[in-house]
């Protein structure tokens, strides 16, 4: 696989050497300054390209591997009248990053929040920290926090009654810690939204259901789907995070079937998946290692991280990247089966950019700003240890491959 790391541009407190000392060839990176909806001008796409590149003469090169995301607007997930001139524009930057000779591309789909935790400190048992998932802390800041109409309706009674018992315990500071971590915007990002007009735009979304987001995707995807394969770009999608339904939103990318469903809607293999582990492995009923055998032929991108479900099985945390629920020795086995597959067709794009996600926060970055599941020193272990893991499997598939060879030359002169 290429390996990767996210990184957020010049502000971005982790350095593009940093990443190149971790062992990155593919740096994952997009114009966070745009506003979404903005067409990215090439000029705007060679000078991040440019900058990414600055050291490759001097030191081990690096390249824009992937936009990790290029957003869809909102106006385009409610399927309002606006949406086509935003589709149109995210023609036009589809057709610029391809001018620059960028070819994957990742985007989500989720409503308003691209993705929910409720603590970004939690405690690991090493002293590290990780980011957390608790559905009753959730149910504080639904129910007695944001007061959402309804909100009750989503929760079982208990719930709710030890969410306001915990509430009349909580601080005001805990309160504001709370709340602007749900409310927290994109990833990489310190802005939140604000919690007094978050409702408002929670209501924009009460009429929309499963079935009519899900269309909206399909309209986006049949729109702008031949553009990229015209210009030879594969779109991959990230699944939701967490992948069930928050604050009353739909969520219509969180399981297998969900992404067959994507794919046979605009049937192209620049119709893909951003195959995120850590994402997908937080519902027990999704087979991650099954899912790779099944739609391969369709990821573009790899997420590899690692969620630990709790005892209410809706709470979890980032795991170490080799523990937690994913299994992540058969799933590493899938991707490279999927290469090796893909190689053997002489593809083009045999090779899976992949990146670690979500390290943990530990060692000297524990006394640093850091972006939330994004510090260098706990990305660089997993890299290692994923790296690691690779190399082990890709010599045992080939050491296999070669006995199974010997033994069939050796039944063959035999007979």
């Amino acid at each position: 696989m290429q390996h990767t790391m996210r990184w957020f541009g010049p502000q971005d407190p982790v350095s593009l050497m940093t990443l190149r000392q971790a062992g990155c060839t593919g740096v994952v990176t997009a114009l966070h300054q745009l506003p979404v909806g903005q067409v990215w001008p090439v000029e705007e796409i060679r000078a991040r390209q440019q900058l990414i590149e600055a050291g490759n003469d001097q030191y081990s090169p690096l390249q824009w591997a992937v936009v990790e995301s290029l957003p869809v607007h909102e106006a385009i997930k409610k399927g309002l009248p606006a949406r086509t001139q935003y589709i149109e524009a995210y023609k036009e930057s589809l057709r610029n990053l391809a001018a620059c000779g960028i070819r994957t591309v990742c985007y989500n789909f989720m409503p308003m929040l691209d993705w929910s935790r409720t603590s970004l400190n939690y405690e690991m048992p090493d002293g590290s920290r990780a980011l957390r998932f608790v559905w009753q802390d959730f149910a504080v800041f639904d129910l007695y926090i944001l007061k959402r109409p309804g909100a009750e309706n989503d929760y079982e009674p208990e719930v709710a009654a030890a969410a306001q018992e915990q509430l009349a315990a909580m601080s005001p500071e805990d309160v504001a810690t709370l709340t602007n971590t749900v409310l927290l915007g994109l990833p990489g990002s310190e802005e939140a939204f604000e919690l007094a007009g978050f409702q408002s735009l929670l209501d924009e979304y009460a009429n929309i259901s499963p079935d009519t987001l899900r269309e909206n995707l399909y309209f986006f995807l049949r729109e702008v789907g031949p553009v990229a394969e015209e210009v030879g770009i594969g779109l991959c999608i990230h699944p939701d995070d967490p992948p069930f339904p928050l604050l009353g939103l739909p969520r219509v990318v969180s399981t297998e079937a969900d992404l067959l469903g994507l794919i046979q809607a605009y049937d192209s293999p620049a119709n893909g998946i951003t195959f995120c582990t850590g994402s997908l492995g937080v519902r027990p009923d999704n087979d991650l290692p099954g899912i790779v055998r099944r739609l391969g032929h369709r990821i573009h991108f790899v997420h590899l991280r690692a969620t630990k479900r709790e005892d209410n099985p809706r709470n979890f945390h980032e795991a170490d990247h080799l523990t937690g629920d994913v299994d992540m020795y058969a799933v590493v086995r899938e991707l490279v089966r999927e290469e090796i597959r893909r190689s053997q067709e002489n593809s083009i794009s045999f090779q899976l950019p992949m990146r670690p996600d979500h390290g943990h926060q530990m060692l000297d970055d524990l006394e640093k700003r850091t972006y939330p599941g994004y510090s260098a020193i706990g990305r660089l272990r997993g890299l290692a240890e994923l790296r690691g893991l690779e190399l082990g499997i890709r010599r045992s598939l080939e050491e296999q491959a070669s006995a199974d060879l010997t033994t069939s030359t050796a039944h063959h002169f035999a007979q």
